[in-house]
């Protein structure tokens, strides 16, 4: 028969917290907030994991592309020759190629054609089809179809509309004005292929103008409206100071899309550029220069170097200007 303990009168009983307090330690030594600290502990670099893809994608295809361009500008690498240091000697035979000057022209007429439409043209767009009327999806949808369009299809109809035996020929031949040389003449060429470029280009610039006419309040147009001020006068005092902001990004970003061009006129001009290559542009003459068996990889290099330092000279034009304002 066993004695029962008697407690002593000496003895405290257990206090109530600290029973509560024992699992409630052991909880947090065996949960999921130990194996977390435990995982930031011995994986410090764990956020790195998750933008290793992106980097690896940006350095694949964005860095090593660039530096290794930088690298190439100064040898005279051909495609199957890895070539050796030269120097200045590709940039200085820049100066003295009349077809490299040819597609600077051409490239800075294209900016000056085209930027100035795709700034104002989208904003007016933009306020067109900001209005709550009958079937307007129908037209905001029409005015984006061409920027999801491929530039190729969109090249190819253009093609087919301004060639001589083409649709605008045909209706102008029927009126009795006669055939144009769209795509046979010089100048003609270029200002067609510049008339497509903002085309494509107007429902995108739209949606980027949409998104900041949204953040305009409505009660300044209502005071200028009852100030006596008409829709022009609410346009330029009202409209156009709240969507300076994105009127300086559309012309950074078009003024670096319009010196880069290549598909349009390469669709429309064809691989010579045009009659003696007299439309060239600066890209075109880098595709020329540095493709095939035989392309000189090292003076297209130095050719894609000048467009890089020109488009930045653009964007830092923009951006000086627009804080030229500001202030």
């Amino acid at each position: 028969m066993k004695t029962p303990v008697v407690p002593s009168p000496t003895d405290s009983p257990p206090r109530r917290d600290t029973v509560a307090a024992v699992p409630a330690a052991r909880r947090t030594r065996s949960g999921p907030g130990r194996s977390g600290h435990r995982i930031s502990r011995h994986l410090p670099f764990s956020p790195w994991l998750f933008a290793a893809p992106g980097l690896l994608v940006v350095g694949t295809f964005g860095l090593f592309p660039f530096f290794s361009t930088l690298v190439n500008a100064f040898t005279d690498r051909r495609t199957l020759m890895p070539g050796k240091f030269v120097g200045l000697a590709n940039f200085r035979e820049l100066i003295h190629d009349d077809m490299f000057w040819t597609g600077l022209r051409n490239s800075t007429l294209y900016v000056l054609g085209v930027v100035p439409a795709l700034v104002i043209l989208p904003l007016l767009l933009a306020m067109l089809v900001q209005r709550h009327i009958p079937g307007i999806a129908f037209f905001r949808s029409a005015f984006y179809t061409p920027v999801v369009a491929s530039i190729v299809v969109v090249g190819l109809i253009w093609v087919w509309m301004l060639d001589d035996r083409g649709l605008i020929n045909a209706v102008l031949e029927a009126v009795g004005i006669g055939k144009v040389g769209f795509l046979s003449d010089q100048w003609l060429l270029l200002f067609s292929a510049m008339t497509v470029t903002v085309w494509k280009g107007l429902g995108y610039y739209m949606i980027i103008y949409l998104a900041a006419l949204a953040n305009v309040p409505r009660e300044l147009h209502e005071a200028a409206s009852v100030d006596g001020a008409g829709a022009v006068r609410r346009f330029f005092t009202v409209t156009v100071p709240a969507v300076r902001s994105t009127m300086v990004l559309v012309g950074a970003l078009a003024s670096v899309a319009a010196f880069k061009v290549f598909s349009e006129v390469y669709l429309m001009a064809g691989p010579s550029g045009g009659p003696a290559g007299e439309d060239t542009t600066l890209v075109m003459l880098v595709q020329r220069v540095g493709t095939g068996l035989t392309g000189r990889v090292g003076y297209a290099s130095a050719i894609s170097v000048v467009i890089f330092v020109v488009t930045v000279a653009l964007m830092l034009l923009v951006l000086r200007a627009d804080r030229k304002e500001d202030a």
